[in-house]
């Protein structure tokens, strides 16, 4: 059941007049029912796997606490540590068998047969925030759950399954819990997140699709436009994902429940550390609070710290133990964004550029100073958003293409060859290349509209709050206008899912 469909929003519809409707007591029930009603709907099948995570991680969450106030904290420890096999090891399973299968028959030159495995919906999502919850359980950052359907509401909240964002209990739980008035700014507030979510993903992505996947599908034909190609995939990605989140995040507000915001303005980012504090902010932070800490404060790398200050000295040995964290970090990041070389390629460009840029921090002070540059000029500024987007859209070949060796292919493509003519041969909707040029018209004036807002955004300016103070004429106005856009322009060339919901 898509985001963008019509049965989804009956499905909202339907379930908000439910939630409304019933005591404000039951109202978590309704969306524990609703929840299961829609990852029924995905395929009944995937309930299992769902169901095993929550029940493992409830079940050890609780033995957890009650092991801790016997004073047994190395009895805490090992079910911790059970709990998470069991939870990542569904995940491993079903995620990376066949990888690993692969793999192992290139490495040996065998012919071990893959297995036919379900992937079930929104597995690496509900996996990441129960393991997450486990953890804080045993760090008794919040108390365990006692109540399974309550907790069960917590692992499967439908509105944030298929891509999360990846909640924390300690900030979600209460108000799934607890009852809610209807508020009819909440579904004004919903309604106008939704319409940008949608103008997003149906104006802007799903049109850039209908090129990027044409152009990496077949790179020997449109080995001119490689470049533009991989430009249209980061217009898709950025719209196509960014825009879920203000669907998933526009219907939670109208049930009075406020998710963790995933997204700021990630293409004005001034280096690729920046850039992952403001992509999908809360797989970030759960790397940073799950992985990054306790690998840093771990008695190995404690020390391979004191090695390398031995050995390098004060200043690089104090680095090194952060840029390894960070390299574990994104290797994570990569194999959690598919089963493919060209994924842990990704993830680890991305870390050995966080840990070079650590490592080398004093020096990049020390020749600012000698070049007498404060940070604070506008073209330095500038500058700095122009390198980490060239440095992002690099890495992004290895998320477009088909495997590592396509992605190199792409590269050199872009740098050896540019045909912007064969950019009109590729065919756009059901008029075919007739139609190509009003779709890239579309698809420019949606990611300028797109720029705008975000430049404004930087600026601290509140867009809906800033229509909200026109005159109501206007502001509906505006609202009906973004409507009818979506309905004039938005891509039916095909039915076209969520990149994420795909992880």
């Amino acid at each position: 059941m898509s985001l963008v469909s019509n049965l989804f929003l009956i499905f909202v519809a339907l379930s908000l007049l439910v939630y409304y409707i019933v005591p404000q007591k039951l109202q978590w029930i309704v969306l524990l029912v609703f929840s299961y009603i829609y990852y029924l709907a995905g395929g009944p099948r995937y309930v299992v796997f769902i169901l095993f995570s929550t029940l493992v991680t409830w079940l050890m969450a609780i033995f957890i606490e009650k092991t801790e106030e016997k004073g047994n904290h190395k009895g805490a420890k090992k079910l911790l540590i059970t709990g998470l096999i069991l939870n990542f090891g569904m995940l491993g399973i079903v995620k990376y068998t066949n990888f690993t299968i692969e793999n192992i028959n290139a490495l040996f030159h065998l012919h071990l047969r893959g297995i036919e495995l379900l992937f079930p919906l929104g597995i690496s999502f509900y996996t990441f925030q129960s393991s997450g919850y486990l953890l804080d359980v045993y760090w008794k950052r919040c108390k365990a759950e006692k109540q399974p359907f309550k907790y069960a509401l917590f692992v499967s909240y439908f509105p944030q399954i298929l891509q999360g964002p990846i909640g924390r209990y300690n900030r979600l739980a209460n108000q799934l819990y607890e009852g809610h008035k209807f508020n009819g700014k909440n579904i004004v507030r919903g309604f106008e997140r939704i319409l940008w979510g949608f103008f997003k993903k149906m104006i802007i992505a799903d049109w850039a699709a209908v090129f990027s996947d044409t152009i990496f599908n077949d790179p020997e034909t449109y080995s001119g436009v490689a470049l533009i190609g991989v430009l249209l995939y980061s217009a898709q990605l950025y719209a196509d994902f960014s825009g879920g989140m203000d669907v998933v995040i526009g219907i939670s507000s109208m049930f009075g429940i406020e998710l963790d915001e995933n997204f700021k303005r990630p293409y004005f980012s001034v280096s690729i550390a920046d850039f992952w504090h403001r992509w999908h902010i809360t797989l970030g932070t759960w790397m940073k609070d799950y992985v990054f800490y306790p690998v840093t404060l771990s008695r190995w790398m404690s020390k391979f710290g004191k090695w390398g200050k031995k050995t390098f000295g004060k200043k690089i040995g104090r680095a090194l133990p952060i840029g390894a964290a960070n390299l574990v970090v994104f290797f994570v990041v990569g194999v959690w964004h598919g089963a493919a070389w060209k994924y842990i390629v990704y993830g680890m460009y991305n870390g050995i550029i966080i840990a070079f840029s650590g490592i080398m921090a004093d020096n990049y002070r020390t020749w600012k100073k000698k070049l007498h540059i404060t940070g604070k000029e506008t073209w330095y500024y500038l500058f700095t958003v122009i390198r980490t987007f060239i440095l992002v859209i690099i890495s992004t070949y290895f998320d477009c293409a088909n495997n590592v060796g396509h992605a190199f292919q792409m590269m050199k493509q872009s740098v050896t060859s540019f045909v912007p003519s064969q950019l009109l041969l590729v065919p756009a909707g059901k008029l075919g290349t007739s139609f190509t040029p009003y779709a890239l018209a579309i698809i420019i004036v949606g990611c300028v509209i797109q720029f705008i807002v975000s430049v404004l955004q930087e600026r601290g300016v509140k867009i809906r709050e800033s229509l909200s103070k026109l005159p109501l004429p206007v502001t509906v106005a505006v609202y009906f206008c973004l409507l009818v856009s979506i309905g004039l322009f938005g891509s039916t060339a095909v039915a076209r899912g969520f990149i994420y919901a795909q992880f």
